[in-house]
């Protein structure tokens, strides 16, 4: 059902992936002589991993009475917030610091963030799951 605690952690998920990537920048990007912010909207590989998360999360709150699919759709998401993760992290050490990248951005930590609801939200579908198959089991 849609009032439980795992559709709370996704609904945080798909914000933190659809709507904050909007409002924080990824890094502050120099440009000749002038700084200015880079969002993840600059690169279309940033853009469909951001819309592929958020796009699994709203799918997942969906699909409420399949809690394996759910489960299923949590770990692809989490998947797609490591690979988003790790391009990051290649993006900050192949750019020299000071020449292109000169401030990390709170925008980089948004991933990391997705993952911990992911996960929190993938523990209660799992303890759903189980709940459901002892009650099976006393029929």
């Amino acid at each position: 059902m849609l009032q439980r605690i795992q559709t709370i952690y996704l609904i945080l998920a798909a914000v933190v992936t659809g709507v904050l990537p909007f409002a924080f920048p990824l890094w502050k990007q120099q440009v000749g002589t002038t700084i200015s912010d880079f969002y993840f909207m600059s690169e279309m590989i940033y853009v469909a991993l951001f819309g592929l998360s958020t796009t699994l999360s709203v799918v997942s709150i969906i699909s409420f009475k399949k809690r394996q699919n759910q489960f299923v759709m949590g770990r692809l998401n989490i998947i797609s917030n490591l690979f988003l993760l790790v391009l990051f992290v290649y993006r900050l050490l192949t750019v020299s610091g000071e020449t292109s990248v000169s401030e990390k951005g709170i925008g980089m930590f948004l991933p990391i963030v997705a993952i911990v609801f992911l996960v929190l939200a993938n523990k209660a579908i799992k303890k759903d799951e189980d709940l459901v198959k002892s009650v099976d089991r006393l029929r």
